[in-house]
């Protein structure tokens, strides 16, 4: 370059300017990254502090199902005349094992057989610890083990594993309990989401 030839002060600025900014994009483009890894890691841990894994768990150990044709004797509990009445039932028996994994007790309150058929779902409740001893003094010919009853109000300490059997009646034919299109079972427990479950082994038809 020529010493006649200096370049004006515009063309300085311009140049430092140039310095300047490129400089200062670089620096953006770090904070950014910067930034972007410490709100990844704050998000993560915020959602493995509210994420806790649920209060109960448990298993569908065995399942028997007992279709029927019911015909009542004509007699009420006193014995006094009344119309016979006939109709289809299944009976639905399941050995489930459940566990409470949290701190705090578990409060069943509610158990529920869920059948999906062709005209949509439907649900029975599971009998009593009582009214499950009796079905088997109704029903004699059964011939499903009277297993331990699984109690549907029963507290859960924490740690505690709970055990036994339910049962449920649906009024419905053979064939429909045949074509049905799934099976669960829903353990609704006080102030905790309901647990479903689903059977892994196959239903036993008694």
């Amino acid at each position: 370059m020529s010493l006649l030839h200096q370049d004006s002060p515009e063309e300085i600025d311009d140049a430092a300017l140039g310095e300047s900014f490129t400089k200062g994009t670089s620096h953006v483009v770090w904070a950014s990254v910067v930034a972007a890894i410490i709100v990844s890691v704050a998000i993560t841990l915020f959602v493995l502090s509210v994420e806790k894994p649920p209060a109960s768990v448990g298993e569908v150990l065995d399942v028997w199902a007992h279709p029927m044709h019911v015909e009542t004797s004509g007699l009420d509990a006193n014995g006094a005349p009344m119309p016979k009445q006939s109709f289809d039932q299944v009976l639905i028996f399941a050995h489930v094992r459940l566990h409470n994994q949290s701190k705090d007790p578990l409060f069943l309150h509610e158990v529920l057989t869920n059948l999906a058929l062709g005209d949509g779902i439907r649900s029975s409740y599971a009998a009593s610890a009582s009214d499950f001893d009796r079905t088997f003094l109704v029903y004699p010919g059964l011939k499903i083990a009277h297993g331990k009853a699984l109690p549907t109000d029963a507290t859960l300490d924490p740690g505690q594993t709970l055990e036994g059997e339910i049962v449920c009646s649906f009024r419905i034919s053979k064939e429909q309990w045949e074509s049905r299109k799934n099976l669960n079972f829903t353990f609704a427990f006080r102030y905790q989401p309901q647990l479903v479950l689903t059977p892994q082994a196959a239903v036993i038809e008694q």
